[in-house]
């Protein structure tokens, strides 16, 4: 008995003990697909590959349409422009918002991580000592229907007991129990401590070499705007496999 209990577990260093998640077992053929950030071409390459290789797939993304790229105006037309298409909240969708909403107080930590280039995408110029004539002309050019659209964004989504989300969780916690800040931003324990309610759990955020499929968790950010690779897991019952776009 003793045996099999700690055959679910395995070392990673002095500290940390994962044990290894239950089975991943996903009702339906499912495309996952990692951060964009402002890279539409990717985007528009890696659907039409989704799709033409799996017909009947549903489509995700895991949040980050904007930012960094060159394009965030372009991937939000054209992931509105297909409403089967799950969208979750991602963290600089979040700081999109918050800068429309109180442009002085949060304007200039969105601006610095990437936002300038959303602003420049919907053809805005301003200064960012004017932090409240660029909101308003932002929120101009975006309109009611995108900024609406980024609002209504969802925080997970299930499948089976695959969790997507944006960042990660709080491991303890059930995760539909769990607020925006964790899902959005991620957690301390995250990556340290496995979940013991059966779930796994995909999704973005964090940069990594390559997709990793480890300890019922699924990374798949592969930093398409700085490396030139967007990448989606495609997941049906326990099986996972992973298509890339390139520039």
């Amino acid at each position: 008995m003793l045996g099999k209990i700690f055959k679910r577990f395995r070392k990673i260093d002095d500290d940390i003990i994962i044990a290894h998640a239950s089975p991943l077992a996903v009702p339906t053929l499912i495309g996952v697909v990692g951060d964009v950030h402002g890279c539409a071409t990717l985007a528009a390459k890696l659907i039409d590959k989704l799709r033409d290789s799996h017909p009947d797939i549903k489509l995700l993304f895991v949040g980050d349409y904007i930012d960094r790229g060159e394009k965030s105006r372009q991937v939000i037309e054209l992931l509105m422009g297909m409403p089967e298409v799950t969208c979750l909240m991602g963290n600089h969708e979040r700081m999109c918002l918050d800068f429309l909403a109180e442009p002085e107080e949060r304007g200039g930590r969105w601006l610095r991580n990437g936002g300038l280039q959303t602003v420049a995408s919907y053809g805005v110029a301003g200064s960012q000592t004017e932090l409240t004539k660029m909101r308003d002309a932002l929120a101009l050019a975006m309109g009611d229907k995108v900024i609406n659209w980024l609002a209504e964004r969802p925080l997970h989504a299930k499948f089976g007991n695959l969790y997507a989300i944006h960042a990660g969780a709080d491991p303890a916690r059930p995760i539909e129990e769990q607020g925006e800040k964790p899902l959005i931003w991620g957690h301390s324990l995250f990556k340290k401590q496995p979940r013991y309610d059966g779930h796994w759990v995909i999704h973005g955020h964090t940069i990594v070499d390559q997709p990793i499929v480890e300890n019922g968790r699924i990374s798949i950010d592969t930093g398409a705007y700085a490396t030139g690779r967007l990448t989606a897991a495609v997941i049906n019952g326990a099986d996972v496999q992973f298509l890339q776009s390139h520039y």
